[in-house]
């Protein structure tokens, strides 16, 4: 499971879609909300959401952070031209939160919503059992108040109907009239975080308006890997932004959208560009392994990449993604005229056809022979699985037609031990 977070606005739309088919009587949230960055269209906004001249109007920034209130980053209670100036005068800013820096891009407007209690609900799916929170106390300080959080333990195989009547006893008396509209609210939660693959949803806090539940801050992973499953659900604009202060290169974007298009698990996250040690690592666990070592050998501020393929990419795939990376690694020469160092590494692949993801890092080694040899590149190779004695042979030969330096080891090779070779300099 790969958990991301998504955007509150699509979060918030998705829950107004589809809820209240999990619900035996609806809670009626409409979704009534926008997203506005620096493309957005005024007039058009209005025009296609009439409701934003209708009412007060809560807006703040949708960035994958939270405590914006604690931050003066929630403007309450205004109207359009009010709630206008305050997002322009922000969009496109820096701003710090949590000791990061990164830039206001997105906000999102809402109807101001008058309540008198806020309440928490939360739901995260771990290894023995999803969980279930709620709160009387919810809102900015619900840490704070930890020991009077209600947690309600789902089996995985159960279900929610399993402990359906555990969830009714749980509701607190002071909720009143209201226990079971609560009640109903949370077991329909639970259905539809599971049917929609949800990693965590927190909805803190969310308010009772007569019949009506409304969420008024929300915070949604999803599992990426259901992504095939629930396009149509999750909606075609979905989008899993970067963390807030994360500016992703084009470079790293460009690895993004590969790795969407693929059932195969392609990453790339720039550390350090003029760093001399550039680890294309095979398999998720070998690449923090193998980054790992690196950093324990004294060479953490010259590892310019954490990166990993894996999942049987085909050719293609892969010659891409060795094209970035080669690409990246050979645009200068390190200033103390050290050896960039390009490390292949990988454990013992169970279905991964070595040979043919070599292929692709072949092919990409010949595009780029005389740009890694301007920057006095080494290659130190360790792989094991199926056709991994071809795919080394295969490798050796080009590199070494190439004119560059290279040495390739199998699955008799310590996988960490490359690394070490490789760091002698």
């Amino acid at each position: 499971m790969a958990q991301r977070g998504i955007r509150e606005y699509h979060g918030k739309r998705m829950l107004a879609r589809h809820l209240d088919s999990f619900i035996k009587q609806g809670v009626g949230y409409e979704g009534h909300i926008v997203l506005v960055d620096e493309n957005t269209d005024w007039k058009k906004l209005e025009k296609e959401n009439p409701w934003l001249k209708k009412e007060k109007l809560v807006a703040k920034p949708d960035q994958l952070f939270g405590k914006r209130g604690k931050h003066g980053l929630v403007l309450v209670n205004k109207n359009l031209a009010e709630t206008r100036k305050w997002i322009e005068e922000r969009l496109g800013k820096k701003q710090v939160v949590n000791g990061i820096e990164g830039t206001l891009t997105h906000f999102i407007i809402e109807p101001c919503v008058a309540h008198e209690a806020e309440y928490y609900a939360a739901i995260k799916s771990a290894a023995e059992c999803d969980y279930i929170y709620f709160s009387l106390e919810g809102g900015i300080n619900v840490e704070e108040n930890w020991d009077k959080v209600v947690t309600i333990k789902v089996p995985v195989l159960g279900g929610i109907e399993e402990v359906a009547a555990e969830v009714d006893k749980a509701m607190p008396a002071e909720l009143g009239k209201n226990r079971e509209l609560v009640a109903n609210f949370l077991r329909g939660l639970y259905r539809y975080f599971a049917a929609m693959h949800f990693a965590y949803l927190e909805i803190n806090p969310f308010a009772i308006a007569g019949k009506k539940i409304v969420p008024l801050d929300m915070v949604a992973k999803l599992d990426d890997t259901a992504e095939f499953l629930c396009t149509e659900m999750w909606g075609s604009d979905i989008e899993f932004p970067a963390a807030f202060g994360q500016n992703l290169s084009p470079e790293e974007s460009k690895i993004r959208e590969l790795d969407a298009l693929s059932g195969a698990s392609l990453k790339l996250t720039l550390l350090n560009p003029d760093g001399i040690v550039w680890n294309m690592v095979a398999g998720g666990g070998a690449s923090v392994i193998y980054a790992d070592t690196v950093c324990d050998l004294g060479y953490s501020k010259e590892l310019a990449m954490y990166g990993e393929y894996s999942g049987n990419p085909s050719t293609s795939l892969t010659y891409e993604y060795a094209k970035v990376v080669l690409d990246l690694m050979t645009r200068k020469a390190d200033k103390k005229k050290r050896p960039k160092t390009l490390i292949l590494g990988g454990g013992i692949a169970n279905f991964t056809d070595v040979a043919k993801t070599f292929t692709g890092i072949i092919k990409a080694l010949n595009e780029y022979g005389d740009k890694l040899k301007k920057v006095n590149a080494r290659i130190f190779v360790r792989r094991g699985g199926p056709n991994y004695q071809e795919g080394l042979a295969n490798l050796k030969a080009a590199a070494e037609k190439l004119g560059v330096p290279i040495e390739v080891h199998g699955p008799e090779y310590h996988m960490t031990r490359v690394v070490a070779d490789a760091l002698k300099f």
